[in-house]
Parts: structure tokens; sequence; C-alpha cells
């Protein structure tokens, strides 16, 4: 019955080829104008993962309640802290000013907040020692805050060098200090960018990694219908940025949600015009050799074009708009849907050189394919139709449009096909189409045949146990490109402790209860730190205050700027300069040591500055004194005391971790790596014991990454037993079911196998490498199964054995093209795809053949003549 339909098609098709072109042609013009129309990619990732899913609801009640869903974070870093500040403060203020491409901005690290309450969150005993390290400073303080040129700094310094005549310093003392004002002047007087910090000098050590650093929050206006919803937000923050950061020598890096989801996108697109006209050279290549007729390979990409034009209007009507995942069926189609009409195509040219007659080897070609294509196509869309139950959205959808474009394929290769075959008539074919010169290896593979199977079963079975060591990559960043600005930028803050960015969230009713339930989770051995809003609340406020407030007595008369000098002229500067570096030598004397060294350094580069042009003079003095004014602000704010509450904290700061109705975020810091599955899965476990609604972080991770799996297992499952019940109504005989799956099973594993040797983990990406095996595999098995059971002996020197090599060719050079992505995710699908192909080509042209053994009679077969 299906070889006669199919058969009636063809004839019908070759006796109206020119209708049927014209009609194809029309069709696929009316579908690529409905798709180009309607065509729609929805590039936010957060729609791929289901919405109902329990761990899934409490991620999205989260962002929506302390907005992390369309997050650009700002990094700024300086040289120095009050450069970073400074660069931090004005670039958040200059964002806010731009309403149409920002929702909000949000100075994130508050540092304006933090530097002039400073005092409050030093520990006690710090603090102590503090207050009375700015008592005996006074005199310095007060000389350095009324004249602020470079005449009032020699004259704190040398307040400063008295306490050498007290004997309560040591030069070595002032060892460090003096250095650090001496490399700023080494670089002043090198005429290259110099930066001082004057709280690096007080603090007595250098700043740490976050004291550098500012963070702004940026939730822009996003673009969903473009590829980069975000780089036009992302452009005008640089371009923003880009002045302020030349003055204050910053560097400005976007990373979080939006920025890493772009450049992922940009990588996917990076490339994509020369690779895609490599891989389309490369597949007329293989035509070419395959079929060895220009007419006849510009039939076949006709064809596929056709089908590709209608798939993607079907796919368009089906899901409205592509995601990032469902995009991939136009390569899939390519790569799968082009060997149906290569199959039929080398079965056309055999036919042609037996018969001779066009039409007849149209015909033959059409009845004697039926059967093996329908079925191929049938058990590939049902392969692919697997994934349309599972929870996985985005690869549920590719299922779906690669599913509906394998019927579609099958149907342009029994009718459009056949058509422009007719009607481009290629020459005949003066050749026989197999390989005869295989005829040796068909033979020993025959007399061999128990050896080698046996041969084969060992060496499967004795590699099983490399499978303990195939592992999933839970890790969304390593399918990201690592030289991307926001992946590495990410990858910085992630290794910095003091960032947290891998972490666990949980929302508290109360600030109280997120108290209660910090205290909890901090004594949990997998927990390395717990924040809250309560974490900004600074320890024993009240001892805190009058010992500030002492400080701040002692400096009262340094801040009065009543009486203070004319400003200092050049010629002032260069008295003070020659001054210093005489009270410097002075002091270092004979003495030996890294004081003395010090001393001897900074005397001497005073002097040339002395002497050097004034534009060096302000220039040292912008250099020294604007990071000044700074900190003195910032000090003398800071000796005004006053409780720090949730109601005086910043409000960004607040909106950050509490939400307006009173729900108090605790963000869960783990000690592992995020790459120690286990230990993340032991942090999960014990985080869920104390706080089940947790979300983010590692939970996220692996909640998504064992959905996933599972919908992958489920999916597989799916196709099997699909398949195996397609196969069995058709053969009706469970050994020939058997005959087709085992060499099926044995690429999978095989597959598996080599990447456990090689270290080739799954991951997000090329773990639907696995179906697509299932889908290519299938169709090449059926090939063979068919022809053994119409009787055909040494399967290798025939023109089947031509068709399944350079149809695995050309759906390898489709699969190519996304090894040679620049997107480390994309890349790793194509490298599976190409493993997986090439152990279900020598699965299905090597080891089926053995499997199968000798034919069986013709009159056991379907009832097709040989």
């Amino acid at each position: 019955m299906i070889p006669r339909g199919i058969g009636a098609v063809v004839a019908f098709c070759a006796a109206h080829a020119r209708w049927v072109v014209l009609s194809a042609i029309v069709v696929a013009i009316a579908c690529g104008i409905f798709a180009g129309t309607r065509f729609r990619l929805n590039s936010d990732i957060n729609a791929l993962l289901p919405a109902k899913v329990e761990w899934r609801k409490r991620e999205l009640a989260f962002e929506r309640a302390f907005g992390r869903f369309d997050l650009i974070e700002v990094v700024i870093e300086a040289p120095t802290p009050e450069l970073a500040a400074a660069a931090t403060s004005d670039l958040s203020h200059a964002l806010i000013r731009d309403k149409t491409r920002f929702k909000s901005v949000d100075n994130a690290s508050s540092a304006d907040f933090f530097a002039r309450n400073a005092l409050m969150y030093q520990p006690l005993q710090t603090l102590k020692r503090t207050a009375q390290g700015l008592a005996e400073a006074a005199p310095m303080v007060q000389d350095i805050s009324q004249d602020r040129s470079l005449r009032g700094l020699v004259a704190g310094l040398e307040d400063a060098l008295l306490g050498l005549q007290s004997g309560r310093l040591t030069l070595n003392d002032f060892a460090r200090p003096l250095n650090l004002v001496s490399d700023s002047l080494d670089e002043v007087l090198a005429q290259r960018p110099a930066a001082f910090s004057w709280r690096a000098l007080t603090e007595g050590h250098a700043p740490a990694p976050n004291q550098l650093r500012g963070f702004i929050e940026v939730h822009p206006i996003l673009d969903f219908k473009s590829l980069e919803p975000g780089q036009k937000a992302e452009d005008e923050i640089r371009h923003i940025a880009a002045p302020i950061a030349a003055r204050d020598h910053a560097t400005v890096r976007l990373t979080g949600p939006v920025p890493i989801n772009d450049a992922q996108f940009g990588s996917i697109r990076e490339h994509a015009i020369r690779n895609g006209v490599i891989t389309v050279a490369l597949v007329l290549l293989i035509l070419w050799l395959a079929l060895r007729s220009a007419r006849l390979v510009g039939a076949l990409c006709m064809n596929v074009l056709i089908g590709l034009a209608a798939t993607t209007a079907a796919g368009t009507l089906m899901v409205g708009a592509f995601n990032v995942i469902s995009i991939y069926f136009a390569v899939l189609f390519v790569g799968i849907g082009v060997d149906f009409a290569i199959q039929f195509s080398v079965r056309y040219r055999d036919q042609r050189h037996k018969l001779g007659d066009l039409r007849a080897a149209v015909l033959t070609a059409g009845s004697r394919i039926a059967i093996p294509l329908a079925l191929a196509a049938l058990a590939t869309a049902a392969g692919f139709f697997s994934f349309v139950p599972t929870d996985y959205r985005g690869v549920s959808e590719l299922g779906l449009i690669a599913g509906v474009g394998m019927l579609i394929a099958f149907v342009t290769s029994i009718t459009v096909l056949p058509a422009l075959i007719v009607v481009v008539n290629p020459p005949g074919e003066p050749k026989p189409l197999g390989y005869a010169f295989l005829a040796p290896v068909d033979d020993y593979l025959a007399r061999r045949r128990r050896p080698i199977l046996l041969g084969t079963a060992i060496v499967v079975l004795c590699a099983l146990p490399a499978l303990h060591w195939l592992r999933f990559d839970y890790n969304f960043l390593d399918l990201q490109n690592p030289r991307s600005e926001a992946v590495a930028t990410y990858r910085e803050l992630a290794s910095d402790p003091s960032t947290s960015a891998n972490t666990a969230e949980v929302v508290a009713p109360s600030l109280e209860k997120a108290r209660e339930l910090a205290a909890r989770l901090e004594a949990l051995p997998q927990v390395a730190s717990v924040m809250s809003l309560a974490s900004f609340l600074p320890a024993n406020q009240d001892q805190k205050i009058p010992i500030i407030d002492g400080a701040a007595q002692k400096l009262k008369g340094a801040f009065d700027m009543r009486e203070t000098p004319q400003p200092a002229t050049d010629a002032e500067n260069i008295d003070a300069l020659n001054e210093g570096a005489s009270r410097l030598a002075e002091a270092a004397g004979k003495h030996t040591g890294p004081g003395a060294e010090a001393a001897r350094r900074l005397a001497g580069l005073m002097t040339a500055l002395a002497k050097a042009p004034p534009s060096l003079r302000d220039k040292a003095s912008q250099t020294l004194i604007s990071p000044l004014n700074a900190d003195l602000a910032d000090l003398q704010a800071s000796l005004e005391a006053r409780p720090v509450t949730p109601q005086t904290l910043p409000r960004g700061l607040v909106a950050d971790w509490m939400t307006p109705d009173g729900q108090a975020r605790v963000s869960v810091a783990p000690k592992a790596s995020a790459n120690d599955i286990p230990a993340m899965r032991a942090f999960v476990t014990a985080v869920l014991a104390i706080a089940p609604g947790a979300t983010e972080g590692p939970i996220a991770t692996l909640s998504a990454g064992d959905m996933i799996l599972s919908a992958f297992i489920e999916a597989g499952a799916l196709a099997l037993i699909s398949i195996a019940l397609l196969l069995w109504l058709v053969l009706r005989r469970p050994g020939d079911v058997v005959l087709t799956l085992v060499p099926l099973a044995l690429a999978g594993v095989v597959t598996m196998e080599i990447m456990a040797l090689i270290g080739m983990p799954f991951n997000f990406a090329n773990i639907i490498g696995l179906p697509l095996l299932l889908g290519v595999g299938v169709a090449f098995k059926i090939y063979y199964i068919m022809a053994w059971r119409e009787g055909t002996t040494h399967l290798l020197q025939t023109p089947l054995t031509r068709a399944v090599i350079f149809s695995a060719l050309t759906t390898a050079t489709a699969f190519g093209s996304l090894w040679l992505s620049s997107h480390p995710g994309t890349s790793s699908m194509g490298k599976l795809l190409a493993l997986s192909l090439l152990c279900t080509l020598a699965a299905a042209v090597v080891f089926q053949p053995i499997l199968m053994g000798k034919p069986r009679k013709a009159a056991q077969s379907l009832g097709v003549n040989r």
C-alpha cells in the first residue's frame, strides 16, 4: 500500500512536473512572505524555562520582588578608593538623567554613605585606636584642612615629623607614607597618569580590591525583538562613562544577566556569515561528489529551500516567536532533511543507469524508496516530537518545529524533488554507483562476522566503567565566551568572597525574622557568609557614638575655615617644597634603614618638583589635593555620628534588601566552588532544610540542570518507545526491530564512552545532540534493514552505502558550522553532533550489516521486487 501510494504521488508529480514546480515555488514565496512579516525572535532566556514548577515559581517571585530580571551591573574600578567613589557617584548621577534607555539606576555600592559613616563600621577596639590617632594628629589635620595646597601639605608633614622629637615615633614608622607620596610624585614628574589615596595612607595598608570598585545597578529598557536586547542601553552606558573614566583613570565594565546574555547572542552571531558561506560551499561540494550533476545538485538545493521556507512558516504559525534554541531548527532541517533528498536522488541515479529512461528511473526510485523513506521520516519526526511534552520549553518548541520539518522534508522529497528532476533533465548515468572496490572488505566482514561481533561487544562492555566519569556541566558560564567582558568580569567578582556572586537567596517576612534566619544559616558548615539588611547596621552603636563625639571635639578647630590663609602662590609652594625637602634630609641625616631611605627619596623628589615647570606642580597639587578634599569631607561627616538604622540607609541599598511591604532578603554564600557539584548539592540541601523557600544561585542552577536532564531522559525514553512501536507496526518482526535498534543503542553508548574518555561533559547546549543522534541514526538503520529485508547482499558495495555516506557528510558539514561558532555552548553542540554522527555512521555502515548477517529470501520480504 505505501509503495503504491507514494509511487502514484511520484508519478503524478513527474507527469505534471512544471506545474508542480511552479506551485511549489509559489507556496515557498508565500511561506517566505508570511514568515518574513510574522517572524519574531524572543531572546529572553527566561522564556526557555517553565514557570509552573515549584523551584521556578520561587525564583520568579524573588526576581520580581527584588528586580533581578533585567539587570546591568556596572563595575567601576580606579587606582584609589577616592577615584572609584567619585567616578561611581558621577556616573550614577549621569545615568539617572537618561530616561529613554534606563528604567532605574541605583548606586549599589553606596560608596558615599559608607565613606561618611566609616567610623561607625569600625570594630569597637579599632575605633578606639582610630579616635586616639585622630586626636594626636589634630594639628596636622588642621594645617592640611585649612591650607589645601602644596604649602599646607608640607606644613602637615612638618607637624608629623615633630613626633620624631618626642620619641613617640621612629623614622621607620614613616617609611610607608613617605613612599606612597614619592610613588605619586614619581608619576607626576615622569608626566604619567598619577593617583594618590589618603585613605590608603591613614589605614596603614593597601586598599582591598573591593575598596577600589564601585557598583551601579541599572535596569535598562530592553528590546526582546533584537538578538541582543540590552545592546543599546549598554552602548549608552559606555558612551556616558567614557569622559568620567578618562578623568578618574577608571575602567568601566558591564556584567550581570543582560550583558552576559547579550554577549552570548553576540558571540553566536560572530563570524556567522563567514561560517555560513564555508558551510554552504562544503555542502555544495559534497552534493556534487554524491550526485555528479550540477542540474541534480540545483534541484536538490531548491527542494531543500522550498522545504525550509515551509518549515519556517509552520514554525512561526505554531510558536509565534522563536526562542534562542528553537531557532536552530534551520540547521537541523538542512542537516537531516537533506538526507531524504539524497536518498531519493542516489536511488534515482542508480535506476537511471540501469533503465536509461529519465521518467522510468524517477518512478522506479519513488516506488523502491517509498517504505524506507517514509519510515525514516516518521521515525525521525517521532524522535523530535518526543521533546514536546517536556518542561524545557526551548527544546520542546525545537522538537515541535523540527518534527514538522521532517514531515515537510519527506513530502517535498516525493513531490517537488521528482518534479524538479524531470524539469532539469540531468544527463544519464554511464557507470554503476556502488563501491565495487569495497568487495574485499565486504567479504572479510562476512567471513569474520562472529569474532567482530564478539570483539565489539567486549570493547564496548569494557569501556562501560568510563561512563562513571561522564558528567553534566551545571555551570551556565562555561557555555559563554570566557573572553567577553561580561563573563570575565562576573568570574572575577565571583572569585572575590566580598562580592558573593554565587549566592542562594531567601525571603523572610520581616527584618527580625531575617536576623534569626541568618543566624541559623551562618551556623551551617557549608556556608561561608550570610548577609541581610541587618548586616549593614553597625554593632555597638551606643558605645561608638560617645567615642566618635570625643574625637570630634578634639578636631573641632581643624575644620574651622574662618581663619583660612590666602591661597598659596606658586612661589610659596616652591619655598614650601624646598623647606620640606630640607626637613626630610635633616631627619634622615646619616641614618640607615627603610625610613631614612624613604625620607631621602621624597626629599629629592620635592626638590625636583620645586625646580619643575609650574604645570607639574599644578598636576602634583591636583593629584594630592583632589582626593584630600573628598576624604576631609568624609572625615568631617563621619565625626557627626548618628545612629545607622534601616531608615537612614541609602534608599537603593534598602530596596536591594527589603521590599516595600517589609519582606527582607537573606543572601547565603557557599564555601565551595561553583564547579564542585557534590559540595554545591550539600550546600543546597543544608540551606533548603532550614529555608525551604530558598532560591537563586546554586539552587536555581542545580534545579534547572536536573530538570533539563530529566527532560532529555524522558524525551529519549519516549523517542525510543515511539520509534520501536513504529518499527514494529511496519516491520512486523520483533527481531527486525531489535536489529534496527541495537546499532542505534550501540552508537549512543559508544558516543558517551568516548565523551567520558576525552573529558567532554554534557552541558545545557550539547545535550541536544543525543536526540539528534536518534533522529539521524534511526534513518540510516532503517535504510539498511529495509535493503536487507529485500534480500540485498554485500551492502557496502551498494548505492545505498554511497547515499548514507554522503548524507552523513552533508549532515556533518551542516552541524560542523555549529562547531565553528565563537560561542562555546554552540561549538560544544557541534562537537558532540559530529562525534555522535561519526559513531552512528560506523554503526550503520559497518556494524549493522555484520549484525544482520545473510539476508532472508526475497519471498520473505515486504513484497517489494528486488
